[in-house]
């Protein structure tokens, strides 16, 4: 069933405010609609988070768009056409990210210090977690783009 913007929205900050990670939220947002199950689509995003596995590198939201935009236009064959389809869409929606947020990298989006090494260890969820970076803002808007892909992939 198409999921709108909105609701494709407020289900992936649903499972974010429920701890799930970024890149899991988004991509377990349309388990149903990808025919997975919403446990194996957590699975299979859970390393993403975090800028993959909290090393800070390409945002996990956005880990869990390419996830979806793959489902989308996936290549099934070795050929060079059809992975240009999928990294094309998926060009498209970097580009969108980075007008939007200015960087696709996570260490960015947090403006953390390049040089402090994190740990494994994520932050405890707090209203100050929400409210001092814009991972909500990141998952809505990958959560949206992806409804969209879904909606247009239907269509075609």
């Amino acid at each position: 069933m198409p999921t709108t913007n909105q609701q494709a929205a407020d289900r992936a900050l649903a499972l974010f405010h429920r701890g799930y990670n970024c890149a899991q939220s988004v991509f377990a947002a349309f388990a149903g609609q990808i025919g997975l199950s919403e446990e194996l689509a957590l699975r299979l995003a859970a390393g993403f988070g975090a800028g993959v596995g909290r090393m800070r590198g390409m945002c996990g939201a956005f880990s869990g768009l390419t996830l979806v935009a793959g489902y989308c236009r996936g290549n099934l064959t070795g050929e060079p056409e059809d992975k240009e389809r999928v990294f094309s869409l998926v060009r498209e929606q970097a580009a969108a990210f980075t007008a939007e947020f200015g960087t696709m990298t996570c260490r960015e989006l947090l403006h953390l210090d390049e040089n402090i090494a994190e740990g494994a260890r994520p932050n405890a969820r707090t209203q100050a977690y929400y409210e001092s970076r814009p991972c909500e803002r990141c998952v809505a808007f990958c959560a949206a783009r992806a409804a969209e892909l879904l909606s247009s992939a239907r269509m075609s």
